[in-house]
Formats: C-alpha cells, structure tokens, sequence
C-alpha cells in the first residue's frame, strides 16, 4: 500500500472518480462528503494525507484545513485543496491556515500521483523524527534518572527552554536544535558512576574533573548521528559560565552559543528546586534568589532577566 488517502467532496461523482484511479495506483482511499464529516473520520482512518475540495457544506475545506492544522493530534497531516485555476482568493485563504499543496478543477491525475508521493514520503520522515524524540526522550529520562532525579527532570528543563527561547526571540526553526539539546545535556554523564554522582558530600578534584568530562563525552556520543549535529553546541557548552569560569573550553560571554546559554540557566533553575536523594529541592524564590546573584557571572544577564519573569508568570 502507497498510503492512506482521505478525499473529502461533496460531489459523489468526483469523489468516485478520484477513488478509483487512487485504488488502481496502490492506494487505500476513505471518502467523505464534507469537512465535518472527514474530520470524523480521521481517529479511525489515520490518514497519510487529506485531499479536500473548497466549498462543500456543514464545514468547508478551509475550515477543515485550519481545524487539522490547529489540533496538534493532527497537525503533521499533510492537506491538498482542490480549486478552480481561477479560484484565487481561496488559495490564498488556504495558505493562510495551511495548506501544503493545491491541485486544479479538473484533477490532472498525473500531477496528483506526484504531490502525493512527495507529501506521503514527508508524512512518514516526520514520523520517524517524532519516534526519534520518544526514544531520545525515554534515554534522556533514563540518565537523568542515573543521576539521582526523581520525576521528569529533563521533560521540565526542555519546556522552561522553550519558553525561554520564545520570549528572548529565538527563530521558531531553532526550537527544535534547544528541546533536543535540553533532553541531551547530559547524556555524558552514562559515562560517570553513580558513586561519584550521588556521593552527599563534597566531591574530591578527582571525583569532579570525571564529572567536568561529561560535556566532551556527550558530543563524543552524539557526534556520528547526523541529525543531532546541531544540537552539539548544546551539549558541549551547557556548563559555561558567561564570565568564562566554566567547563570544557572556558568560554566567556556570547562567545558561548546561545542556545546552551538558554538551556544552561533551565537546568540550573531545575537542578535547585528538584528533589534529590540527599537534599530536598528549594523553593522557587530561593532559586531565584541565586539566578539573580550569578546574572552576568554564571549567566547571561539578559536571559536570566527574561527567565525570572517567566518563573513569577507562569509557574
């Protein structure tokens, strides 16, 4: 099977057509008669794409469209409206809630076939990243673990990232290299024993210069997946300090990548009010107490500025 293809027409006569030629070329095809009654469909059918006409009635095509493309169950599902040539106004309007391709009345069925593999083939490369984050997910979970935390340690460092990035004005298309960095910050530590990592008292300059290792090793292990190439920066940096007291290459100030600054202030934030097995997590007031002594020392003034705002406003 080449996909599953949801035709959505009011006119049986075209839906009938569409679905014969579809069936012919491997494909497996649901019909429905309107946006609604599409959208009902979809728990069931799981579409790969949605090929939808514009104007039917109880729900339009737009509508449709805008309703998949705000639901984030359904978001990724790729949308091909049919129009008019002339129609532009409604292409337009389909853009504007997002619409990935269009195709013209009547459907040129070569031209069909072709969107369709190329949006069906993009479908599926997302969902393999979207597996690829659960299992990062699970292993970022499991170090964190290792490292003495309860909860969801590493889940709570990525969210206060990203919001962290939203508010200082980080493009949304870096988003995903600071999530993915915040799951990944330590995952150098597999390579350090718990003894030194959950050991209640002071650690000896040995016992820490194993610790200071785990930026190094986390990009050692990262290094050969290529799709994480540019969470590296992340990883490798998390540790600097902005007054450039920090480990492993003592960077100072914006010398240090942004998104590890971004990600280096949520880590802290979490480390000092999360539970551990020898100490009890501090109040958030405290925490920040001591994020506001180390802006422009440890952290980047600016963003930890941002940050707290962020803590008093939302958590």
């Amino acid at each position: 099977m080449k996909g599953r293809v949801l035709l959505v027409d009011d006119e049986k006569t075209v839906c009938e057509v569409l679905k014969i030629q579809l069936v012919e070329e491997g494909y497996n095809v649901e019909v429905a008669c309107d946006g609604k009654d599409a959208w009902d469909k979809i728990p069931d059918f799981q579409p790969d794409v949605i090929v939808s006409d514009v104007m039917m009635p109880i729900m339009t095509g737009i509508q449709l469209c805008k309703k998949i493309k705000e639901t984030h169950e359904t978001r990724f599902i790729p949308i091909v409206i049919m129009t008019t040539l002339t129609d532009r106004a409604k292409r337009y309007e389909a853009l504007e809630v997002g619409a990935d391709e269009f195709l013209n009345k009547p459907v040129d069925t070569v031209e069909m076939f072709t969107r369709l593999r190329a949006l069906i083939r993009m479908r599926r490369l997302i969902d393999d990243l979207e597996d690829s984050k659960n299992i990062i997910r699970m292993l970022a979970n499991s170090i964190a673990a290792k490292d003495g935390y309860t909860g969801k340690h590493v889940e709570r460092v990525a969210r206060y990232s990203l919001d962290l990035a939203k508010k200082s004005g980080v493009p949304e298309e870096d988003w995903n290299t600071i999530e993915m960095g915040a799951l990944l910050h330590d995952i150098g530590k597999i390579g350090v024993p718990e003894s030194v990592l959950l050991k209640p008292a002071a650690l000896t300059k040995e016992e820490y210069d194993v610790i200071k290792r785990h930026p190094d090793v986390g990009v050692e292990i990262c290094q050969p997946l290529n799709f994480l190439k540019d969470v590296l920066k992340v990883i490798h940096y998390h540790h600097e300090r902005y007054d450039g007291g920090g480990y492993p290459k003592g960077l100072k100030g914006e010398d240090i990548p942004l998104e590890a600054r971004i990600v280096s202030i949520a880590d802290a934030y979490d480390a000092m009010t999360s539970d551990r097995p020898y100490r009890k997590g501090m109040p958030k007031e405290k925490a920040v107490e001591i994020l506001t002594e180390g802006r422009g020392t440890q952290w980047d003034a600016h963003l930890v500025d941002q940050f707290i705002e962020i803590i008093i406003e939302q958590y």
